[in-house]
């Protein structure tokens, strides 16, 4: 049933998509690229400019909507890409779509401490991807995503795969839109990168503004999502008490939404006391770690990197017990983001078809959807965000310690510390034990 609830007010020249990398200069940093069926990515040390255009989708249609941009690399070679040069002696090509460029499901798998649950875990769950307009090659571009890295078939035709609209039907879908297209895949890949034995639901919904993105997370809910991904936001404001109770209040439901895209400052919805916030970190190779891997508070620059901060309308949950906000304090956790550390994804629909790496905490949201799918279906009676915090300062969780998104006068808010930070929450995944009831 659609809200009769206003859709939000524009602010910061309306809303925005928190999906693709994004980006103020025409050149970005970039490590990582994929070879054979499981994509290795870059060491720590790598790093080297490539050239990113803004490819725009389609002007927003209604006042509040998200305005997105999203940007691609489309020349240079990453630093990894260089050392393979040399060990191999082949130059590889310049932004070829023929070839991963990112970080892969082995990767994620492997960085997180996932490789067994993957293995294992999974099946007959339901990850719900709530995104704005339609993809028409959603289904085909997950399928080459999941074939190129080994992962089995889903697709509707085995009942792995669904897409509706916000309504629940569907052939009466929203009109087709290429910004939102690249998101759509960019959150499908991930939530099969992490959770392949997982069915995925995509709800479309009619526009980007918060009435209908909320009522597209109300019919995930309604065909039976125990886990929702959301990766989108906006600049808060009073009306958003109102949205947590008519969209995000769902016991016994992991949703999950990105922090933001723009460096410390807080957003909605991931400022709602009912969802898990997820924040984005850098994500390299480290050999000299038991782990084999070392993260830090993604920053590309002082306008590109993780939200995080104070809400200034919703209350501060139960379970969240920092002294330094009195209301409700984003992130909760976090995952890869950084572009420059990206991951790859497949899409086709509005650019030349293929491989293209990308970045933001919408790659991080729906990693950590996958996560909550992996460990299990909560209790009806649960919030699961108040899960991660039960193994605050354990090994379940990758404490990171390094790194800010900005200033602040409360410095936590914006700046790494070992514990409870706001870029980062209480860290990365190390398993699936700090994410279930």
């Amino acid at each position: 049933m659609r809200s009769t609830l206003p859709d939000r007010p524009s602010v910061r020249s309306g809303w925005r998509r928190l999906g693709t990398a994004a980006a103020a200069t025409a050149a970005l940093l970039l490590a990582g690229f994929g070879t054979a069926v499981q994509a290795d990515a870059a060491s720590s040390a790598a790093t080297a400019k490539a050239t990113w255009t803004a490819t725009p989708c389609a002007t927003p249609q209604h006042k509040g909507e998200l305005a997105c941009n999203s940007y691609r690399v489309t020349g240079g070679l990453t630093a990894y890409q260089k050392e393979q040069a040399k060990i191999t002696g082949v130059t590889p090509k310049a932004a070829d779509a023929a070839t991963p460029s990112g970080y892969g499901p082995t990767d994620l798998q492997s960085a997180y401490g996932l490789t067994s649950a993957a293995a294992s875990n999974g099946a007959g769950e339901t990850i719900a991807i709530v995104d704005a307009y339609n993809d028409p090659n959603a289904e085909a571009d997950l399928a080459t995503y999941r074939s190129y890295y080994g992962l089995s078939a889903c697709t509707t035709a085995n009942g792995c795969f669904k897409k509706v609209s916000q309504t629940g039907s569907t052939t009466s879908l929203p009109a087709s839109d290429t910004g939102w297209a690249e998101e759509i895949s960019l959150d499908l890949d991930m939530a099969s990168a992490v959770c392949p034995n997982c069915s995925i639901l995509l709800v479309e919904a009619t526009s980007a503004t918060m009435a209908n993105l909320g009522t597209a997370v109300n019919r995930a809910v309604t065909l039976g999502a125990k886990y929702v991904s959301n990766s989108y936001g906006g600049s808060e404001s009073s009306s958003d008490t109102s949205y947590d109770s008519s969209y995000f209040n769902h016991t016994g439901v992991a949703i999950t939404v990105s922090a933001g895209d723009s460096g410390y400052g807080a957003e909605y919805p991931a400022a709602s006391k009912y969802v898990t916030s997820v924040g984005g970190t850098a994500l390299s190779k480290a050999t000299s770690t038991t782990r084999g891997w070392s993260e830090t508070v993604w920053k590309t620059s002082s306008t590109e990197g993780t939200g995080s901060g104070c809400s200034s309308y919703d209350t501060k949950p139960t379970w969240q017990t920092d002294t330094g906000c009195t209301k409700r304090t984003i992130s909760d956790v976090s995952a890869v983001a950084d572009p420059a550390t990206g991951v790859s994804v497949y899409d086709s629909y509005g650019i030349t078809a293929g491989w293209y790496t990308f970045g933001g905490t919408s790659a991080s949201s729906p990693i950590i959807a996958g996560v909550y799918a992996l460990a299990g279906t909560p209790s009806t009676s649960s919030y699961p965000a108040s899960f991660p915090y039960a193994k605050a300062g354990t090994s379940a969780l990758n404490d990171v310690t390094s790194g800010n998104n900005g200033t602040c006068s409360t410095t936590y808010l914006c700046t790494a510390q070992s514990g409870y930070d706001g870029p980062t929450g209480w860290g990365t995944p190390e398993g699936v034990s700090a994410f279930t009831g």
